[in-house]
């Protein structure tokens, strides 16, 4: 019989600075039935090396060629032995209590195909916490969220850090799409939310930390292949929830490309989106040319250094 119940998934691709904090943050935790599958996705750092000098025998490390965050989490999923995957990123952390409230919403909610946890985003010299509006009042309450889609309008329900899912899930919904290189997660939990309830708490068990360097949201949107949202046109004809929630992406990443000066992109993902759902600020900057936004876009970034945040949704 399987003893372990969480398979801890981790793609390590250049994260030598961080690992041993992530992996500290692991072994803190008050939940110990765990194992730990990491696979070093062809780092050119010295992160594979630093974590074979860690022993622990509940750690699984392999060693792939570089082929993406995606195939480096099937692989681990793969080989892991666990009932539950909860995944983590090599820079981010876990609080102590992580695997222990992911456990408690599995006892309580047990037919569900995402178990997620609050988070926060760590700035370095900042940090701000998310917002669900839509979401019963109570700073501790958990329970089955009525409607993903409308619940993640704000800030999304889930991070991959803070998100568990049952290793059945996989025989129906399958394992992370190897052909986009930003907003796999994304199209991985659309396709779990579209078929199984998604249970969250709201006490905060992860710290993202958004100031680690190597991070995809940094590099170019052009040099990137971002998830399909058109994959998901069928359902978004019956499902209002989720129409609204994608064109609200629709509209970030047309944006991102418009920034850059990718007009061609940048209007591959306005064909499909209605206009309605998305609000005036971002009609407003959907208008403007390059050389404006990109102005726009750093002096974002530098009010981020003064603990200012805002989200154009």
């Amino acid at each position: 019989m399987n003893s372990t119940f969480f398979s801890i998934i981790i793609p390590l691709y250049n994260k030598e600075a961080h690992i041993v904090a992530t992996l500290n943050s692991v072994f803190a935790q008050t939940f110990s039935n765990y194992e730990i599958v990491i696979v070093n996705d062809g780092s050119t750092d010295n992160g594979f090396e630093v974590v074979s000098e860690i022993k622990d025998n509940r750690i699984q490390l392999f060693n792939t060629k570089n082929q993406g965050v995606s195939a480096a989490r099937n692989f681990a999923m793969q080989h892991a032995k666990g009932d539950y995957y909860a995944f983590l990123d090599a820079d981010d952390v876990w609080l102590p209590n992580h695997l222990s409230e992911l456990n408690k919403l599995t006892t309580h909610y047990p037919d569900c195909g995402m178990y997620c946890s609050n988070y926060e985003f760590d700035y370095g010299n900042f940090k701000t916490h998310p917002k669900f509006p839509t979401l019963p009042k109570g700073k501790n309450w958990s329970g089955i969220v009525e409607d993903y889609f409308l619940a993640s309008m704000v800030n999304r329900i889930n991070t991959t850090p803070s998100t568990a899912i049952p290793k059945s899930i996989i025989t129906d919904i399958g394992m992370f799409d190897t052909h986009f290189t930003s907003g796999q997660d994304t199209d991985y939990w659309t396709r779990i939310a579209l078929k199984y309830p998604v249970a969250f708490t709201k006490k905060q068990t992860v710290s993202i930390k958004v100031y680690a360097n190597n991070r995809i949201s940094d590099t170019n949107p052009s040099k990137r292949k971002f998830m399909n949202l058109d994959n998901f046109l069928d359902e978004e004809k019956t499902n209002i929830s989720l129409k609204k929630y994608n064109d609200m992406y629709r509209a970030e990443l047309a944006l991102k490309h418009r920034t850059v000066g990718d007009y061609k992109t940048c209007n591959l993902y306005l064909k499909n989106m209605d206009y309605n759902n998305i609000n005036t600020t971002s009609k407003v900057l959907l208008q403007l040319p390059s050389f404006i936004l990109k102005p726009l876009w750093i002096l974002k970034q530098w009010l981020k250094t003064k603990k200012i945040d805002f989200y154009i949704r």
